[in-house]
């Protein structure tokens, strides 16, 4: 499967908000991670209009 221009730029954005997060993890306590998390789905669902919590499987015990 080929991605497009727009895939690409997703899977960046996706990948550099994945370090981003494994960085704020050792910096921050075990709630405030917690939050965080929360925000970054909550910012997810807000622009692209996708429940990551409905697409990972978790169901409501996904942050």
């Amino acid at each position: 499967m080929l991605l497009s221009a727009s895939d690409d730029e997703v899977l960046t954005a996706a990948e550099a908000l994945g370090e981003d997060l494994d960085v704020a993890q050792s910096e921050v306590t075990a709630d405030e991670f917690e939050s965080l998390l929360i925000e970054c789905n909550e910012a997810i669902n807000d622009g692209i209009g996708l429940e990551y919590g409905e697409v990972c499987g978790a169901g409501s015990d996904c942050c």
